[in-house]
């Protein structure tokens, strides 16, 4: 059985996402911890801080553009191959 040489830099560098996943994370962060200091979520409480205009398709962390909303609401929109928001209406 042959085997090939795993390239682990390789794997490394794409391991944390690209500079446009890192930049979308810290944003949602960040719209999460604005909410729990408001008191509208916590952690644990099941659910989500929810961008309306998803940030994939320009939304912003400002207050008219989110809300929070249970996980199994906001974790089933369709997505793309890059996994962002094909469609902002949930599955049926």
């Amino acid at each position: 059985m042959a085997t090939s040489k795993r390239n682990y830099d390789k794997e490394y560098e794409s391991y944390q996402g690209t500079d446009a996943q890192k930049k979308n994370r810290a944003v949602r962060n960040s719209a999460r911890r604005k909410l729990t200091r408001e008191g509208r979520v916590a952690k644990g409480d099941g659910n989500d801080v929810d961008h309306k205009t998803p940030l994939s398709k320009g939304g912003a962390n400002g207050e008219g553009n989110l809300r929070v909303v249970p996980k199994s609401k906001n974790r089933s929109f369709s997505r793309n191959p890059d996994s962002s928001v094909k469609r902002n209406t949930p599955k049926k």
